[in-house]
Parts: structure tokens; C-alpha cells; sequence
């Protein structure tokens, strides 16, 4: 699906792993087999692809913090967490290569609404992603109103709305469904 790639690597997959492998023995022994990775772009489908690596870094290091990763499973909760750090700066890295600050701080901001919704056990991380990826690149003014719709008053319609108009419904339904099956 997604082609891009670093040099010497033939997926974003390799990418990942492999720039983690080379960067830590700890990040090496945290990569699942290869027999047993995951490799499936989750919500990068509903954005540019120039984001595709940068926001599949991200979004591994979310599942690290918050759910079941695809190409990691490190033998602790302190790993996965140092880990989900890790490719949370270099996602972002390779976002901010693209030039446009708003997106890095798009994603900044994604990134503090999911950890405030789960730290207050309140839903919408996955539509939170879904219209923030879904608007990567675009400026967007209606995205910070749909955020405060769903931190005031819990409703995700609004975010919904966005990313369906920006991706479509079915992009967005099968996004939402991929992420619910990867977090806890």
C-alpha cells in the first residue's frame, strides 16, 4: 500500500524496525519475529502519503503506551513506554522533514488530547486520530472545536464529521475498527 520508505529499506515496516534495531539493543530486543509483525498502516491510510512513516512511527508508539504494537513487544511496561517515547520524536522528526510546523503541531496536540483522554478513562482517542490524520497538511480551523466537543462534552460526532469529510466513511469505519482492536 504504502511504498515510502528510507533508503535501504523496502518498506515503512523495515523502516521502523530497522532504524530502531540499529539505534538500541533494547529497541532489537523488543521486535517481534518477523514471521509475527504486523505490518498494517492503520490510520496513515486517511492521510497524504508523504506523512505515511512518520505517522505509522507515531502511531507504534501510541500502541506502545496504550495498546497491542504491531512489530514491538517489549518485555516490560518501562520498555514499551521508553520505546512509544522514542518513536513518538522520531515520527515527529520525520514529519517536521515536510516543512509545515501546523502539521507537527497537529500531531503534538493529538498526541496530549489521547493522553489526557486516557488518563481520565474517556473515549475518542481513535476519533481524535482519525480527523486529526485524516486533516494532516490542510489548515483546519473546526478541528480545535470538534477537540473541545469531545473533552467538554464527550461527543465525537464532530470529529467524526471531519475525518469522513476529509478521508470518507469507509476509509474512517475501517481505521476505527483497526484501532479498537489494538488498544486497551
Amino acid at each position: 500500500m504504502f511504498r515510502q520508505a528510507l533508503p535501504g529499506f523496502a518498506s515503512i515496516w523495515q523502516t521502523i524496525a530497522g532504524e530502531a534495531e540499529r539505534e538500541s539493543a533494547l529497541w532489537r530486543a523488543a521486535l517481534r519475529p518477523e514471521a509475527e509483525r504486523e505490518e498494517l498502516a492503520i490510520f496513515s491510510p486517511l492521510a497524504d502519503e508523504r506523512f505515511a512513516l512518520g505517522v505509522e512511527s507515531i502511531y507504534e508508539g501510541y500502541l506502545l503506551h496504550y495498546g497491542r504494537a504491531r512489530l514491538f513487544a517489549p518485555a516490560d511496561r518501562d520498555t514499551s513506554i521508553l520505546l512509544g517515547d522514542y518513536l513518538y520524536a522520531h515520527g515527529l522528526v520525520r514529519v517536521s522533514r515536510e516543512g509545515d510546523v501546523g502539521v507537527v503541531a497537529d500531531l503534538a496536540e493529538l498526541l496530549a488530547l489521547c493522553a489526557h483522554l486516557r488518563a481520565e478513562r474517556q473515549p475518542g482517542d481513535g476519533t481524535a486520530w482519525a480527523a486529526t490524520i485524516a486533516l494532516l497538511g490542510g489548515v483546519e480551523e473546526r478541528l480545535a472545536e470538534a477537540r473541545e466537543a469531545l473533552t467538554d462534552n464527550g461527543d465525537p460526532a464532530p470529529l467524526v464529521e471531519l475525518a469522513e469529510s476529509a478521508a470518507g466513511a469507509q476509509a474512517v469505519a475501517r481505521a476505527l475498527a483497526l484501532h479498537t482492536a489494538h488498544v486497551s
